[in-house]
């Protein structure tokens, strides 16, 4: 049985209806404080700092992990690949490959092929940093995860996977936000 549409304004006719079934927020009694989305940056900002706090004394830091663990996984081998792995535009990729080749962790050298395409390579000081983060990121996500069932989990990451399925439906097709709506998470 189909959910059915919600009356409220929000949600015009245009919406598609997959995406559609509960307004769980309105704008009338909406508070920060009990969005979900101001509930997950305040568990990424935490999630960032203990990250940072477990990775003091590396050559490492919260924000050169995510392409450290692209590379080691060889999800992306080109400085285009990695900007667009880690959601990083161009010129701060590149700065990030800056740092991380001062430290000595990557190496980067022009296709011979196709002088415009930038590989980079981890180099051996980058791999075994490469081979710290996961345990690194086990620790800090498990104690965020303090109290909660094997079933919780598993729910909650169902969840997570939801929300981002309609979070990516959106980004192909956006709705327009109504008139006189507060904006935030």
């Amino acid at each position: 049985m189909e959910n059915p549409r919600p009356t409220d304004p929000c949600n015009a006719q245009s919406d598609p209806p997959a995406l559609v079934s509960h307004s769980f927020y309105q704008s009338d009694n909406y508070q920060p404080e009990d969005s979900v989305g101001y509930m997950m940056r305040r568990i990424l900002v935490s999630l960032a700092q203990n990250i940072e706090t477990e990775l003091a004394g590396s050559a490492l830091t919260n924000a050169q992990w995510l392409p450290i663990m692209k590379l080691y996984l060889g999800h992306s081998s080109t400085a285009a690949e990695l900007a667009r792995d880690c959601h990083l535009d161009a010129g701060a990729m590149t700065r990030m490959l800056d740092r991380l080749e001062a430290k000595g962790l990557c190496s980067r050298s022009r296709s011979e092929r196709d002088r415009r395409l930038v590989h980079i390579a981890l180099t051996e000081s980058g791999q075994r940093a490469a081979q710290t983060l996961p345990g690194v990121l086990s620790a800090v996500l498990n104690r965020h995860l303090a109290g909660m069932s094997p079933e919780e989990f598993a729910t909650l990451k169902v969840l997570l996977q939801k929300m981002l399925g309609n979070a990516q439906t959106l980004q192909s097709k956006p709705w327009p936000l109504p008139e006189a709506s507060a904006t935030g998470p």
